[in-house]
């Protein structure tokens, strides 16, 4: 485990992002509501902390979205605090001085960085939105993206696991186009067969420890929310090989197919993280409600492993959670926020948030360009 202190936010600050021209904004140590009415701004000011402590958006892939409507570039700034010490995050994007193209460029306490991952004092970001329901609902790959995610997030040595499967299965796919096309014998799979067969067993295992991690707490938060029907979360991979030379032979059986579709059908690229509610898949069975409620206790579950497991609890980004849950839920949401951690939770009603005139609670009021600090805990 890391010994290191929890890094917290202090504030972000927008320069020209979305409906932003200039704007700032303070944290709270916990618990932080920003309300106002629709299209006020409070889902650019989470995008905003998001991108600013990761990166990148949780909405977009295209950075150009984020750039105000008429500016060249837009920058946010991240202030953090680490113990007693304070530092600072900056990600930038459009057209520099020196380069009539759009680039990105971010730094760590002034020093550029080509990530914000390599930065040490990057504090670890959860987002829910409706747009990511598709966590739940979407296609394997979302959740396989997903999880391989969280094993970073717990065990960062891991993080390049699956960047080195994907790198030998690019090869051994492109090799076997060539058989296919005739231009190289089959004989020369054996050496990319046995590298992949490698791979795909150590990102098999680091998935599957991190599913074990994560199947009580998200029990657990299911029941606390209220979920209807047992809801459970399992890894499902392709292989059963126990070892190297078991799935080397598991690709063997499967080569003819592989040549004739062009590419290789088994490994941990096609496995599946199941989300069930009585042993029914809830991306087929479920009910909207019932999907938002899972993702949600999955959120919550992977913040509680990673605090567990790094001693840093992940800032927590919700907007628009509480306006499809019934007031009971929303005492038990706002009670497990307010447990520990820092959350930002967006919402069109301060009342919809339980606690959210409490002293010990921050809130902003968001209007169109602006945001107002009604108060901030300490």
């Amino acid at each position: 485990m890391n010994g290191t202190p929890e890094v917290r936010v202090l504030g972000v600050q927008m320069r020209d992002f979305r409906t932003y021209a200039r704007a700032e904004a303070a944290i709270g140590a916990g618990l932080t509501v920003v309300y106002g009415p629709n299209g006020a701004g409070k889902s650019n000011l989470l995008e905003a902390l998001y991108f600013g402590c990761t990166g990148r958006s949780p909405r977009t892939r295209n950075d150009r979205e984020l750039v105000r409507f008429g500016a060249a570039a837009t920058r946010v700034v991240v202030r953090l605090a680490e113990g007693v010490d304070e530092h600072e995050l900056s990600v930038a994007f459009g057209a520099g001085a020196s380069s009539a193209h759009a680039v990105k460029r971010m730094s760590a306490d002034g020093a550029p960085v080509e990530r914000l991952l390599d930065a040490p004092t990057r504090p670890l970001v959860s987002v829910f939105s409706p747009d990511r329901l598709e966590l739940v609902k979407g296609t394997p790959a979302v959740r396989r993206a997903h999880l391989d995610q969280l094993v970073a997030a717990v065990w960062p040595a891991r993080a390049d696991a699956r960047g080195r499967y994907a790198r030998v299965l690019a090869q051994r796919n492109a090799l076997l186009a060539r058989i296919r096309a005739g231009r190289a014998s089959a004989a020369a799979l054996h050496t990319w067969d046995l590298e992949l067969a490698r791979g795909a067993l150590e990102l098999r295992a680091y998935r599957a420890a991190a599913t074990d991690l994560l199947a009580g707490p998200f029990v657990r938060r299911a029941e606390l929310l209220g979920c209807n029907g047992q809801l459970a979360i399992e890894y499902r991979p392709r292989s059963r090989a126990a070892d190297a030379g078991e799935f080397v032979a598991e690709l063997r059986e499967r080569l003819p197919g592989d040549l004739e579709r062009g590419f290789s059908s088994h490994g941990p690229h096609r496995d599946e993280l199941a989300v069930t509610c009585d042993g029914r898949e809830l991306r087929a069975y479920g009910s909207q409600g019932e999907q938002r409620l899972a993702l949600l206790a999955l959120l919550l579950a992977e913040r509680s492993v990673i605090a567990g497991k790094r001693l840093r609890t992940p800032l927590m980004l919700l907007d628009d959670v509480m306006s499809e849950l019934d007031a009971e839920r929303r005492e038990l949401l706002a009670r497990e926020l307010l447990a520990g951690g820092q959350s930002v939770i967006a919402t069109t009603e301060l009342a919809h948030v339980p606690g959210a005139t409490d002293a010990a609670v921050a809130r902003l009021r968001a209007s169109p360009g602006a945001i107002l600090q009604e108060a901030i805990a300490a």
